[in-house]
């Protein structure tokens, strides 16, 4: 279930609700007046960062490592 961050245009203030909730939010509200934000979607992107900046940091090491050994081994 999606979680979001709704922030009121004209006053700033912040609803923290789930899926449900929002429907039932913008049924009572103008969609125009807010500002929505998916807190799921930004959870899944910065994790997908740290996993991809992990496996850069792991296939440097084995390439430092794999030429380290052809080094020793033929020179």
């Amino acid at each position: 279930m999606n979680n979001y961050k709704i922030t009121n245009l004209r006053t700033n203030k912040n609803y923290f609700l789930n899926q449900e909730e929002k429907t039932n939010f913008f049924k009572k509200n103008k969609l125009q007046n807010y500002d929505i934000i998916n807190l799921s979607e930004l959870k899944r992107i910065r994790r997908n960062k740290i996993l991809d900046n992990i496996a850069l940091v792991c296939f440097f090491g084995a390439f430092l490592l794999t030429t380290i050994l052809i080094i020793e081994k033929y020179y």
